[in-house]
Formats: C-alpha cells, sequence, structure tokens
C-alpha cells in the first residue's frame, strides 16, 4: 500500500499492542478516507470480498468503506463477514457507518446479538453501536442494562462500557444515575465511568462534584 510511514506505524503500534507490529504498514487515515472515495464501485466490491486482510491498515480502510454503504442490510451483511476479523480497538470504533443514524431499527436485532457475542471486538462494537445509534428517539433502558450486566473483565470491553455510561450520563442523565447510585457496574467500570465524565464539557460542574463524590473506593 502506498503512503506508508515508518514513523507513523510505530507511533500506532504502541497504542495497538494487539496487533502485530509488522502488520502496520503507517497510512494516514485522510489518505484512507480519500481513497475509499475514489476508488471505483467494483475495486471496493473485489477488495471487502478479500478477507482476512494482511494488514491493519487494509482492516482500517474496509471498516471506512463499510461507513460508506447506502443500503442498510447489505451494510449488515458485509459488517458480520468483517467483525471475526476485528483485532483491535481502533479498527473496531472506526467501523460507524452512517446509514445507521437514518435507520437505527434496522440494526436493533443485530446489535442485541453483538451484545451477546464471545469475541471481545464483537461485543465492543455492539456496545459502540448502542452509543452511537441509540441515545435518540431510539433508546431502550434495556441497552443500558444489558450493557450493565457484561462481566467480561476484558479491558477493551469495559473501557467501551464505561464510555457508554458516560455518555449516558451526558444525554440521560435520569436513566444513568442509578447505575451509579446502586453500584451496579463493576468496581473498575464505575470508576472509569466517572473519570470520563468529569471529562465531558457536556457535564456541569455541579453534576462533576456529584459524581466524583460516587467513585467507589
Amino acid at each position: 500500500m502506498q503512503n506508508k510511514e515508518e514513523k507513523y506505524a510505530a507511533f500506532q503500534a504502541k497504542l495497538m499492542p494487539t496487533v502485530d507490529r509488522d502488520r502496520i504498514l503507517g497510512v494516514r487515515v485522510p489518505l484512507l478516507r480519500k481513497l475509499a472515495k475514489t476508488l471505483p464501485e467494483e475495486e471496493k466490491k473485489d477488495f471487502l470480498s478479500l478477507l482476512p486482510h494482511d494488514f491493519f491498515d487494509e482492516n482500517m480502510l474496509h471498516a471506512i468503506i463499510l461507513c460508506m454503504e447506502k443500503e442498510p442490510l447489505q451494510c449488515i451483511d458485509e459488517i458480520e463477514r468483517f467483525l471475526p476479523y476485528i483485532d483491535n480497538w481502533a479498527v473496531c470504533d472506526t467501523l460507524r457507518p452512517k446509514i445507521f443514524k437514518k435507520e437505527p431499527i434496522l440494526l436493533e436485532k443485530s446489535v442485541w446479538k453483538w451484545l451477546s457475542g464471545e469475541e471481545t471486538y464483537t461485543v465492543r462494537f455492539g456496545i459502540g453501536c448502542a452509543l452511537s445509534y441509540f441515545m435518540g428517539e431510539s433508546f431502550s433502558p434495556e441497552f443500558p442494562k444489558k450493557i450493565a450486566a457484561l462481566k467480561s473483565g476484558e479491558y477493551y470491553i469495559d473501557m467501551m462500557r464505561a464510555w457508554y455510561f458516560a455518555e449516558l450520563l451526558a444525554q440521560r442523565k435520569d436513566e444513568a444515575l442509578p447505575y451509579l447510585a446502586e453500584r451496579k457496574l463493576d468496581k473498575w467500570t464505575h470508576n472509569k465511568t466517572i473519570a470520563k465524565a468529569c471529562e465531558s464539557f457536556r457535564i456541569a460542574d455541579e453534576r462533576k462534584a456529584e459524581l466524583r463524590g460516587m467513585r467507589w473506593k
């Protein structure tokens, strides 16, 4: 792949300990986005069919192309094919197809399946979808209930759980507060949720003071 940078690859490797260094070329995301926009449709289809990819950068390009998919059911099928090959948080969190902002209901059944999955990044992706697409009119209290009940102990899942509940505090504080007040989360996720919420500009200072008082010592 063109436009690779050795120094940038070394920097990325430090952020993604789950990926072998020799699988990171160091192609910057803006260049991957440009490539995704300019590739002919037939070449995109051919590329998406080539799984597994050899390099992290190819997986990033794959995720970016799927984010541009305009047919929701086709997008879900392609996500299902791709999820088993995701092995890091960066690709997982890049995969947020825009089409589901408009039609989240089409994704809901799949999200429940992913949240019940066994693979780390499948579960993380499911939480990320709940965060990205089901905080507004499509919100259901069953989502935080399910996410709180996840007891994996896996860092990349629990970090996303904390991110989810911090976002819930910012957008739907009345739904989120009982999970902290009643300690429905494990200690690590509980405290990380508070830490992330206190970094948010959307949460008032007086609310942050209240949250700090809820830390689990």
